[in-house]
C-alpha cells in the first residue's frame, strides 16, 4: 500500500534544482576518456550499469545531436538454450525438461543535456517473457558533482551492492550472477545515489538510499526502503602494467515490503524454476554485509565475493543466510578486461581484432563454484553449490556466442540431489 510522500518528492526535486543551478569548479567538461587501448576508464554517463555501448561503432543513424541534447538509442538481446542430466534425488526435487527461451530483450535510450554542469540521462525499457509484458528498467539522470568528488544518479537503477551485481548482465564473465546475489540483492530500486571517486587516495564509493513510491507492486520490489554503502579501495591500478586490485566492502539495511520477505535464486540457468527458496515469511528488517575483491594482472582475472545477512523475523528464529562465489577468467586471445574507477566496476570485453575484420575475435575461459545458504532460524530454503567450465567467444563488440557446463547439488526436501547443467546463449546488441 502507498504511502503518503509529497515532502519526499519536495526535498529530491530541491535537490536536483540546487545541483542544475550550481556550476562546476572545473570548464564544464568531463574528463576525456582513455584510449580505447586503455585499461582503466574514468568516465561516467548514466546507464553505464545498463547496457553499456560497444566501443566500436556498428551503425551510426542511431545518434543525433539536437538542440538541447543529444540522443542515442540502441537494443539488445539474450537468447539462450538449457538441458539437463538429473540423479533419482535431483528427479524427485524438480521435473526439468530442455528449453529454450528469450533471457532478455532490451530498447535504450540515452543522451547528454547541453547545460553548464555536466547532465547525462537514461531510459530503459525490457520485454519480460514470463509476463509478456515491457518493463522499465534503468532510467534516470546523471549530475556531475565535482565539488563532491563524484556523480548523483537520480531514477531507477542498481542499487550498488557487490561489483557483479553493479555490472550489467551483458558485461559479466558467466551468464548469470551466484546465487547468493540474485536470492538477497533486488536487480532495481528508485531513489538517489551517489558515487565518488578519490584517484589520489584509491578510494571508491556509492552510497544510496531507495524507496518504493514509484516502485510498488514491480516484481523487483520486494522493500519499501533500503539505504545501501560500498566502498573499494584500488591499491594496485597501474595503466602501464594493466595490474588492478579491487578491494571492497558492502553494507545494505532495508525495510521489507509489506512486513514479508522471500529469498530464492534459479540455479544459475534462467529456463530452470527456482532451486532454493524461503517463500513468504514474516520480516521487520534485513541486514547485509559483504566483502569483495579482484585482482587482474592483465588478460588474467581472479575473485570473489562473500555475503551474510541476517533477518529480523522472531517468527521464525531470526533467520541468518549466506553465500559466495570465486571466479578465475583468462582472455586466451590476449586482452583486458576495462575496470571503470567512477563506478568500480568491470566492462565489457572488446577483442583486440574482430571476426568480422579478419580476426579470431576474443577467446574467454571461465571457471566459477557458488555457493547458497538458505536454511536459517526455522526456514528451509535449502543449500546450493554449483561448479561452473565455461566458453565465451566475443566475435565482436556487439556479438558474443557462450557455451557452458554445470555440476550443481540441492540439498533441500530432505534429499541430496545433483543435476548436471548444459547451457549456451547468443548475445547481440548495437
Amino acid at each position: 500500500m502507498s504511502r503518503p510522500c509529497r515532502p519526499r518528492r519536495r526535498r529530491v526535486v530541491a535537490l536536483l534544482g540546487l545541483l542544475l543551478g550550481v556550476p562546476a569548479f572545473s570548464n564544464g567538461e568531463e574528463p576525456k576518456g582513455e584510449a580505447p587501448e586503455s585499461t582503466l576508464e574514468r568516465t561516467l554517463e548514466a546507464g553505464e550499469s545498463g547496457v553499456q555501448e560497444p566501443r566500436r561503432k556498428l551503425v551510426r543513424w542511431n545518434e543525433f545531436d539536437g538542440p538541447y541534447s543529444t540522443f542515442k538509442f540502441g537494443a539488445a538481446i539474450l537468447y539462450e538454450y538449457a538441458a539437463y542430466a538429473q540423479d533419482e534425488q535431483s528427479k524427485q526435487q524438480f521435473e526439468l525438461e530442455p528449453e529454450a527461451k528469450v533471457r532478455d530483450a532490451r530498447l535504450f535510450f540515452k543522451g547528454r543535456l547541453k547545460t553548464r554542469r555536466p547532465v547525462t540521462w537514461t531510459c530503459g525499457v525490457m520485454y519480460d517473457g514470463p509476463s509478456d509484458s515491457w518493463l522499465i528498467r534503468e532510467t534516470g539522470i546523471m549530475i556531475a558533482v565535482p565539488e563532491l568528488w563524484g556523480h548523483f544518479f537520480i531514477g531507477r537503477t542498481k542499487e550498488g551492492v557487490s561489483l557483479n551485481k553493479v555490472m550489467t548482465g551483458y558485461s559479466g564473465w558467466t551468464m548469470e550472477r551466484a546465487t547468493i546475489t540474485d536470492a538477497t540483492i533486488p536487480i532495481l530500486a528508485d531513489g538517489v545515489k551517489w558515487l565518488g571517486y578519490i584517484p589520489e587516495r584509491g578510494l571508491i564509493w556509492n552510497i544510496g538510499w531507495y524507496h518504493d513510491w514509484l516502485s510498488e507492486g514491480q516484481s523487483f520490489s520486494t522493500y519499501d526502503s533500503q539505504f545501501v554503502a560500498r566502498v573499494a579501495w584500488l591499491p594496485i591500478a597501474s595503466e602501464t602494467t594493466g595490474t588492478l586490485l579491487h578491494i571492497g566492502v558492502n553494507g545494505r539495511y532495508g525495510k521489507p515490503d509489506d512486513g514479508q520477505l522471500q529469498l530464492r535464486a534459479r540455479p544459475e540457468a534462467f529456463p530452470a524454476p527456482y532451486f532454493v527458496d524461503t517463500e513468504k515469511f514474516p520480516a521487520d528488517h534485513s541486514t547485509m554485509a559483504s566483502v569483495e575483491a579482484y585482482y587482474r594482472p592483465g588478460p588474467l582475472l581472479i575473485g570473489t565475493e562473500y555475503f551474510v545477512e541476517k533477518v529480523g523475523s522472531p517468527e521464525t528464529g531470526n533467520p541468518f543466510f549466506h553465500g559466495g562465489d570465486v571466479v578465475v577468467s583468462w582472455l586466451a586471445t590476449g586482452e583486458t578486461r576495462v575496470y571503470n574507477t567512477l563506478g568500480g566496476y568491470f566492462k565489457s570485453v572488446s577483442p583486440a581484432k574482430t571476426v568480422f575484420e579478419g580476426g579470431p575475435g576474443a577467446w574467454e575461459l571461465v571457471a566459477r563454484i557458488s555457493y547458497i545458504d538458505l536454511d536459517g532460524g526455522t526456514l528451509r530454503g535449502g543449500k546450493f553449490w554449483r561448479f561452473t567450465p565455461m566458453v565465451n567467444w566475443h566475435l565482436s563488440d556487439n556479438v558474443r556466442l557462450e557455451l557452458a557446463y554445470g555440476y550443481g547439488t540441492l540439498d533441500r526436501f530432505d534429499l541430496r540431489g545433483v543435476t548436471q547443467f548444459f547451457q549456451s546463449r547468443i548475445q547481440l546488441q548495437f
